[in-house]
């Protein structure tokens, strides 16, 4: 049997979750910094992709889904349409014909500065105006969170 809820219980506004607010802030800050890729003619998924072999020379897919959380079919998309965009190239391994590695292209690699920057003035417009302590203070909140909550896939949308 399910209990009706009497007129006088209430229930709390959503301005009163700390999820409401990070929702919030989060959607404008993967807006406006989405806004900026496609003008680089990338995506934020992409832009994952090319940063995490952006440190590496060879990289094999399975590496990439392991260390973003994105499944090997998204992987393999979005390489596909980083080699249609001449950013990355794929290749099979040296020892192994089947396994492919791969590798970003010289316009991949000197794309990844220009998008970092990119990231970098996203978060001066929305995070520039915080004290250094309160932005220190922020970022080790959340990363206890992430700790905590054992989360894993990073965030491509």
């Amino acid at each position: 049997m399910t209990r009706r809820k009497s007129s006088e219980e209430k229930a709390a506004a959503l301005t009163a979750h700390v999820g409401y607010w990070l929702r919030y802030v989060s959607n404008h800050v993967s807006h406006a910094f989405a806004r900026k890729l496609e003008r680089e003619g990338v995506t934020v998924a992409e832009w994952v992709i090319l940063r995490e072999l952006y440190e590496r020379d060879t990289v094999p897919p399975s590496e990439i889904a392991e260390r973003t959380g994105l499944t090997r079919g998204a992987i393999s998309k979005l390489c596909t349409r980083l080699a249609a965009k001449s950013l990355i190239s794929q290749a099979a391994g040296k020892s192994d014909k089947r396994f492919l590695v791969l590798r970003l292209t010289p316009e991949g690699r000197a794309l990844v500065p220009k998008l970092a920057a990119l990231a970098d003035a996203n978060d001066e417009e929305f995070f520039g105006h915080l004290k250094p302590g309160e932005r220190t203070a922020l970022i080790r909140a959340m990363r206890e969170i992430v700790r905590r909550r054992e989360l894993k896939t990073i965030p491509t949308e």
